[in-house]
């Protein structure tokens, strides 16, 4: 099957999707003509699927996907300017958890959102590791803990020591710094040798963490866990990634003991403008 197909009944040669080809692949000569695939252009085609999307009348096909594969955008379902700004505004990070489980069924609703994040050259290599089950969450908290031992015996930062000695000390009395009492832990990882691993994971992270807020759920950013993840060996083994991938991110992830009834100040904005 040749890359793109063109229903030339379909087809108003408007070329609309030579100019939203990211890859700029497809090329569109004029009014008579139907747009064609670039000699040797399935070598530079990203798979992203922008030329099914973008097309109006449904008249092009890329060999991975056709426009019936691609669900409609909902216009009347985008949230407006006013209220996707209040979203944004109004999450926040959750560090207290109730004890309920998030269904597997909910868990498997924010990958699928995550899923669709941006990608450097649409490469989709974002990976997820769940850990659903709350007693291995702590296990694993537990390996953070036994990293920042070591690093306390080490290190000659004193203010990296300062802050181990108090989240050591916090666990050793019962409260947990690390994942936060969380029932859950998503981690995001990657190929480490992809150009963008560490951004790509991030806004991946980014989109479950938003769209988690909008299902009722809190999230916060466990970059303590996501360091060690990448230096202590016990933990890397415990988590058993396949080889040649790194975790690039996790977010603690549960129902919010508390609710946030305001929007707290942040600083000025800070830009230069040119």
């Amino acid at each position: 099957m040749p890359l793109i197909t063109i229903d030339t009944k379909k087809c108003r040669r408007d070329g609309i999707c030579a100019a939203a080809c990211p890859a700029q692949i497809i090329v569109w000569t004029d009014k008579k003509s139907f747009p064609t695939l670039l000699a040797q252009g399935e070598e530079f085609c990203i798979n992203c699927g922008h030329c099914v999307a973008v097309c109006p009348h449904g008249a092009l096909t890329l060999a991975t996907m056709a426009p019936a594969d691609c669900p409609p955008v909902e216009r009347d379902l985008l949230p407006g300017a006013d209220a996707l700004r209040h979203l944004l505004l109004a999450r926040r990070s959750i560090r207290r958890y109730k004890k309920t489980p998030v269904s597997r069924k909910v868990l498997a609703e924010l990958l699928d959102v995550a899923r669709t994040a941006p990608t450097g050259s649409n490469r989709q290599e974002v990976h997820w590791l769940v850990i659903s089950d709350p007693d291995e969450v702590r296990r694993l908290a537990q390996m953070v803990i036994d990293f920042m031992n070591i690093m306390l015996s080490v290190t000659t930062d004193e203010a990296a020591a300062k802050r181990f000695r108090r989240i050591v000390n916090a666990w050793d009395n019962g409260r947990d710094r690390i994942t936060r009492g969380a029932p859950h832990l998503v981690l995001a990882h990657s190929p480490a040798d992809l150009s963008f691993p560490s951004a790509d994971c991030a806004i991946a992270l980014t989109y479950l963490e938003l769209y988690a807020y909008a299902r009722g759920l809190g999230t916060c950013w466990a970059g303590y866990f996501t360091a060690a993840a990448g230096l202590h060996e016990p933990l890397i083994r415990a988590l058993a990634l396949p080889a040649g991938r790194q975790c690039y991110g996790a977010v603690m992830l549960g129902y919010p003991q508390y609710r946030y009834l305001r929007i707290p100040k942040r600083n000025d904005m800070q830009v230069v403008w040119r």
